[in-house]
């Protein structure tokens, strides 16, 4: 008789402790772990002087979403044209956009000849348009699938990383007024 009200209890109690599937499922959302766009950037340490292009953009470093990796990407480099000379009357730009270079693993630097070929691509267009001194420039990382006439609303909707913003200082090799 013992035993069996024993029993009996012990049931009652491990019953008790079951409660089975009338919880209702957590409601709290998980939050992701990365948040943002797929790649944050940053500029590395500005290079000691221009080179013979007239500037210098600092080496682009960035991580990345390991969830959204990328094989290749399009760098874009908006530039403050306030104090440019246009001539001619032409439409004047205010971004170059590379073509795509190849990018690898979560962590890294764009490579140091694409950093170059975009100062030199960037003091050609600072040098059309007869400025000189310091520039305030804007980079972010795109899709590769980029093209280089792209819009505004194309490079954002391609858009791989925020804007980073910058300065470089701009020594016109060949001043012409």
């Amino acid at each position: 008789m013992k035993k069996g009200i024993l029993l009996a209890i012990g049931g009652v109690i491990l019953l008790a402790g079951c409660d089975v599937g009338n919880k209702p499922a957590a409601t709290v959302p998980a939050t992701p772990k990365w948040k943002g766009q797929p790649y944050r950037i940053a500029f590395d340490k500005p290079a000691a002087k221009p080179d013979a292009s007239g500037l210098a953009i600092p080496a682009v470093k960035f991580t990345a979403n390991p969830d959204a990796l990328e094989r290749r990407a399009t760098l874009v480099v908006r530039f403050d044209n306030s104090s440019a000379k246009n001539p001619s009357g032409a439409p004047m730009v205010n971004k170059m956009i590379m073509g795509p270079v190849d990018i690898r693993g979560e962590e890294g630097m764009l490579p140091a000849d694409y950093m170059t070929a975009a100062s030199k691509g960037l003091a050609g267009i600072l040098g059309a348009y007869h400025m000189n001194g310091k520039v305030k420039i804007s980079v972010a990382l795109a899709r590769s699938s980029l093209t280089n006439q792209a819009g505004d609303n194309e490079v954002d909707q391609k858009r791989l990383s925020d804007w980073l913003d910058g300065e470089v200082a701009f020594k016109n090799p060949h001043p012409k007024g």
